[in-house]
């Protein structure tokens, strides 16, 4: 019957049907009628061997593909040929081709530039899964046999998705694989960045090799996985790994991967560090210059691909973009005061409170303290303080790497300072409930903000200052009405760099001034267990003022602890600004009473 609006429009069920759809649906109602007398198991077989069968035409209806992948995963895996019609859907579906061996015990799944070989028993059963980069040798994977081996292969797809997109390349067969060079290069070349000369300037050799370390903890790239580097690590996250597994974790890291540019630029076609390196004064070392005969201009850049994503202010991403030479990271998305992304990004915070006038952080301490922190609006939403979600910064060159790293080192502290203010007790601003402490934050310049406060006792106010020279340089200094103490400056900035939370030093800061929260004589030597449960305070104020001598270096950063003979002759600095020992007095042997 033809429908009344449209002549040569067939009607089923009062659906409209264009000629293609009624002559699917007649097939489908013509199998159904012949297949309808035959029985369960025949009907099966039928269906497993129609999945099973290779298809020379990819020109498939949509419907029916649907309809054989749904099936395909609906059957149980119990025999070779549904492994490998399994491995060939997967294959498809995530873009790879797929082919067996000529003895029937390997099947291949291929790209550009990898491939992976899935070693397979008669029975089905997977006995090794091998992946082979481009001019590399395969290598077995344990994560992706498992995988198999315990039939979860939607994980298997996602994997090999994340593989896939790893050499997500564009160009021809012969413009990726020298944009996977380029990389493999630039690989090596911070390996060697990383194994450079260098203090050891914190007692736990991983906190001191994320936080100090020219370009962090590097990790290489393994089982398709790309190059790692860890380059921050905050003091609640160190005592929270030692204290739930024992070893120090949940830093922040990056992945060194590729993207694709609209322009092209130059990258390295080998190694830009002599062997063995020469180093400048600052310990950094002296690059190859980038010239037409050790580079390729390719439509590629590098990437840090940020895990997770930073929260950063915007004149620090216009930093990144002029020591990249103008490769900046994406363009941001939303543009917010740096507190509103901090909270939107929280992996604890809870709070889906609106901005726009400011809010109030109520945060319980222990002893049954309790502090306010009120974040005005209307000053946070300056342009200096407005920052975006960073997920990747592109660069050109590996010398670039150490700059970028320190920025993103820098904006780090920053926001571990401010996050340390927040808590799931918030509202917006009003008065009413009494507190041991109330501050107020304030935004200065775009690594200075204040905390205005005042005592219990006191109708004055006072004003801490907090200034983020880098992640290593912090300095507070107290202002009071008629009071002065550099001391207690010089005091209160070792706390701020030891413990990076700002209630805390605030406790730190109400006992030493305020006589109401401890007994009134206290001598002035009992004062160090307050910092560190590490006594002889005037060898650690030492240490905490100024950088150590120069002459212990260690050659390797992942071995022992150098003794004084030990590569004396080549010295070479971290960078200009020395690291002020943040974690070096707690981060292995007990914590500091700041943090009971």
């Amino acid at each position: 019957m033809e429908s009344e609006g449209e002549p040569g429009k067939a009607k089923y069920s009062g659906v409209p049907l264009d000629p293609v759809n009624m002559k699917t649906k007649t097939l489908l109602c013509d199998l159904k009628s012949k297949y309808a007398d035959k029985s369960w198991n025949e009907t099966v077989q039928l269906v497993r061997r129609c999945v099973e069968k290779t298809k020379g035409d990819g020109r498939v209806c949509e419907p029916v593909a649907k309809c054989l992948q749904k099936i395909n995963e609906a059957l149980n895996v119990s025999s070779l040929t549904s492994m490998v019609s399994r491995l060939e859907m997967i294959a498809k579906q995530r873009g790879l081709g797929s082919h067996m061996s000529p003895t029937e015990t390997v099947c291949y799944l291929t790209a550009d530039l990898f491939y992976l070989e899935v070693v397979l028993l008669p029975a089905g059963n997977v006995e090794d899964v091998r992946v082979a980069h481009h001019g590399d040798a395969p290598v077995s994977s344990p994560s992706l046999l498992q995988l198999l081996r315990l039939k979860k292969f939607q994980e298997f797809s996602l994997k090999l998705d994340d593989l896939a997109s790893f050499y997500n390349i564009p160009g021809d067969s012969d413009v990726k694989i020298k944009i996977y060079a380029s990389l493999r290069h630039l690989e090596t070349d911070l390996f060697k960045i990383s194994h450079l000369p260098r203090s050891l300037r914190e007692s736990d050799l991983h906190v001191d090799l994320i936080m100090n370390g020219r370009i962090g903890n590097v990790q290489p790239g393994k089982e398709g996985s790309p190059m790692t580097v860890e380059y921050y690590i905050s003091p609640l996250d160190v005592l929270m790994g030692l204290s739930n597994t024992g070893e120090v974790g949940g830093g922040q890291m990056a992945l060194v991967t590729l993207r694709s540019s609209d322009a092209s630029h130059r990258l390295q076609r080998e190694s830009l560090i002599s062997c063995p390196p020469q180093v400048d004064s600052f310990g950094f070392p002296v690059f190859q210059p980038l010239t037409e005969s050790c580079s390729d201009l390719l439509p590629a850049t590098f990437l840090l691909k940020l895990q997770p994503p930073l929260p950063m202010l915007m004149s620090f991403v216009e930093k990144m973009g002029s020591i990249t030479d103008g490769v900046i990271a994406e363009k941001a998305q939303q543009v917010e005061p740096l507190p509103q992304l901090l909270m939107k990004t929280s992996r604890t915070l809870n709070s889906k409170t609106s901005w726009t006038e400011g809010l109030q952080f109520v945060v319980p301490l222990l002893a049954s303290e309790c502090h306010s922190y009120v974040f005005p609006g209307a000053e946070w939403g300056r342009e200096s303080w407005k920052g975006a979600l960073i997920h990747t910064v592109p660069f050109t060159h590996p010398g670039h790497v150490p700059a970028l790293l320190d920025l993103l080192r820098h904006q780090s502290a920053i926001n571990v300072l401010l996050a340390s203010c927040f808590s799931n007790h918030s509202r917006h601003i009003g008065a009413g409930l009494l507190y041991d402490l109330r501050c107020e934050i304030l935004p200065e310049t775009d690594h200075c903000l204040s905390v205005t406060f005042s005592f219990d006792d006191n109708d004055h106010l006072a004003v801490l200052q907090v200034t983020v020279v880098d992640s290593h340089q912090m300095s507070c200094r107290l202002l009071m009405p008629g009071f002065v103490d550099h001391k207690l400056d010089d005091y209160i900035s070792r706390v701020l760099r030891r413990c990076m939370s700002i209630p805390i030093t605030m406790r730190a800061i109400r006992r030493k001034v305020t006589p109401l929260a401890a007994p009134a004589a206290v001598p002035e030597s009992s004062a160090a267990p307050e910092i560190s449960s590490v006594p002889r305070e005037a060898a650690e104020d030492a240490s905490l003022a100024s950088p150590p001598p120069p002459g212990y270096y260690l050659m390797s950063v992942s071995g022992p602890v150098a003794d004084n003979t030990v590569n004396t002759e080549a010295v070479a600095n971290r960078s200009p600004c020395a690291s002020l020992g943040v974690y070096s007095h707690w981060a292995t042997g007990g914590l500091p009473a700041e943090l009971l």
